[in-house]
């Protein structure tokens, strides 16, 4: 039986019922297979399983879609429901913050500015000051997050190491569709002409591994992936596409790697990313 709770003090009360591992997946609702995939993995782990749903407005920009981000609880109750959801909090704004937007906040260092934090200022010292409130709030054992968000992932990673937070952080890999395309709740914006188009993303990331698998070095991996770019159309922007390592530091020129792409299509903007194996260039071996 799943519980909802709207309050700190209705959230404390049932905290302290929980006995053994507690699980946390924070969600901003408008929840999907994706999702569902971080509550069955988390229920896998842990005795207990906690969903948050909160649209947390301090990381949106100001043209920004937050005011039409998805709010489904009925339909998101019913996913948390079918993966063995113990309790879910779902606040009101007010609620997560009842001072007003705080003014202390996390600040994610450099590598928040880069990549997403690049394109949308601000994005990542909103999700980590969230998240650690969160924390707070929850006390879980163990925080489950999903790998399309890479980024995020990392800099979770990083905020839970440098201020010594006692939980576990659980990378999920990405659900995708049939046709590659990364689960995500801005999918229902695109029109179908639009979806088709989102393809580019998954296609750009795959290339560049099929490139890195023949030989690339970096350079080639990510010429192959900007070639699918070319003849995207009119609608489609590519925002960045980047090669890695895989804790987001400047590409290796052997060894694990990751490939992150954004784009534009339409007035949606995505993201996804890939893990990547560059191995020595045969070619440059052959010329040394």
């Amino acid at each position: 039986m799943t519980e909802v709770v709207r309050t700190r003090a209705e959230l404390a009360g049932r905290r302290a019922e929980l006995t053994g591992t507690v699980a946390v997946v924070m969600t901003m609702g408008a929840l999907h297979t994706g999702h569902e995939s971080l509550l069955r993995a988390a229920r896998e782990r842990a005795d207990h399983v906690l969903a948050t749903i909160f649209v947390n407005p301090l990381q949106f920009g100001p043209n920004e879609d937050f005011d039409r981000y998805p709010r489904t609880l009925d339909t998101d109750l019913e996913v948390c429901r079918r993966a063995g959801v113990d309790l879910v909090f779902a606040p009101p704004r007010a609620e997560m913050y009842p001072y007003g937007e705080p003014t202390v906040r996390v600040d994610p260092g450099v590598p928040g500015g880069d990549l997403e934090g690049g394109s949308r200022p601000g994005f990542f010292e909103g999700v980590l000051t969230v998240v650690l409130k969160l924390f707070h709030l929850v006390q879980p054992d163990l925080a489950f997050f999903g790998e399309k968000d890479y980024q995020q992932l990392t800099l979770i990673r990083r905020m839970v190491r440098d201020l010594d937070v006692p939980v576990e952080i659980v990378g999920v890999p990405t659900v995708r569709e049939s046709d590659g395309l990364a689960l995500s709740s801005r999918n229902r914006y695109l029109s179908p002409e639009q979806r088709r188009a989102a393809l580019l993303l998954s296609a750009a990331l795959q290339a560049g591994v099929a490139a890195a698998e023949a030989g690339a070095d970096g350079e080639g991996v990510l010429a192959a992936g900007h070639r699918v770019f070319a003849d995207a159309p009119a609608d489609v922007r590519l925002d960045y596409l980047a090669l890695t390592n895989p804790d987001l530091e400047p590409g290796p020129e052997n060894g694990p790697a990751r490939l992150l792409v954004a784009a534009w299509v339409g007035d949606t903007r995505l993201i996804d990313n890939l893990a990547v194996e560059l191995g020595p260039n045969p070619l440059s071996a052959l010329n040394a």
